[in-house]
């Protein structure tokens, strides 16, 4: 119902270009520039001025873009409250988050959302965080659970409520026999002079583990670069690395050892639940945001 220029211009804003919001709404770039272009007409304002090489939002823009922001907002409740003048709670409950999210807290809040309300149709899934918020701009999910990095957008975000969950500490994984598979816990910079196994780039568990280090009073000499838990295990296993690993992932059957890490604050990741702003009183947002807290309520710290 919201006119879906307003939602490119918005991705405009976001992006920063035409070819980054192409490639994120999944457009071409003359599309995008043809509905920018459109909508300027229609609104008689112009909303895009040359710089140089690039193409910049003009102050009309700015204020187009506050009115959206109202408008998505209000549309939202809106929806919120025509469905909760529904007898039954039914219909598409779409979550996303990074794997360990998922394993540990939408797969329990799933089961006990299709055990409450039969009738729902949960959908997940996988994504970074960073393409969590994109995805629920883009009105392709509902509820998201995320690691807030440097990219994220800041709480005061007018488009998203975003809710603390969960502390989940994190440990060094070291092999069985290594001298630091000490039981009562090390400090990380014990581990500074270790080769080091992380995630590639762009993936939410390397910034927290570079940031760790770097608190720690050290840069990690990264030796390999693995995606996946069980890859990263037989690494570790067969004495290639060391890592950081969240504590609610669970331990393969490798010949490894996790660590607690001492000192404070000790590393931890911060998951928060985000919905678009005005969504949170929908019947069925409602019932996975609360699902999704009993889940983390078993799983470490709210």
């Amino acid at each position: 119902m919201i006119d879906h220029r307003l939602h490119v211009l918005q991705a405009f804003a976001e992006y920063g270009t035409v070819t980054a919001t192409a490639a994120a709404l999944h457009l071409t770039p003359s599309a995008v520039s043809q509905q920018l272009r459109m909508l300027a007409r229609d609104l008689d304002v112009e909303l895009l001025r040359p710089e140089g090489r690039r193409v910049r939002l003009t102050p009309a823009a700015h204020v187009v873009l506050r009115h959206a922001d109202t408008l998505r907002t209000q549309w939202e409740a809106a929806q919120a409250e025509l469905a909760q003048q529904r007898a039954d709670l039914t219909g598409t409950l779409r979550l996303c988050g990074v794997s360990s999210a998922l394993a540990a807290l939408a797969a329990p809040a799933v089961a006990r959302l299709r055990e409450s309300h039969p009738l729902t149709e949960p959908l997940i899934l996988e994504e970074e965080s960073a393409d969590c918020y994109r995805l629920l701009l883009a009105d392709e999910v509902d509820l998201t659970l995320v690691l807030p990095g440097p990219s994220a957008p800041p709480v005061t975000d007018p488009r998203f409520e975003q809710t603390p969950l969960l502390t989940d500490r994190q440990d060094l994984l070291v092999p069985a026999d290594h001298a630091l598979a000490r039981p009562a816990g090390v400090h990380l910079a014990e581990a500074a002079d270790q080769p080091w196994i992380v995630k590639k780039h762009g993936n939410d568990t390397y910034p927290l583990t570079t940031a760790a280090c770097a608190a720690a009073g050290f840069t990690p000499r990264i030796a390999h670069q693995v995606k996946e838990w069980y890859a990263v295990s037989a690494l570790v296993a067969e004495g290639l690395g060391v890592c950081l690993i969240p504590r609610m992932v669970p331990l393969p059957r490798h010949p490894i050892a996790r660590v607690p890490l001492l000192g404070d604050p000790a590393p931890a990741r911060r998951f928060l639940t985000v919905v678009r702003r005005g969504s949170a009183a929908h019947p069925l947002v409602t019932a996975g945001l609360e699902a999704v807290r009993t889940a983390a309520r078993t799983v470490g710290e709210p």
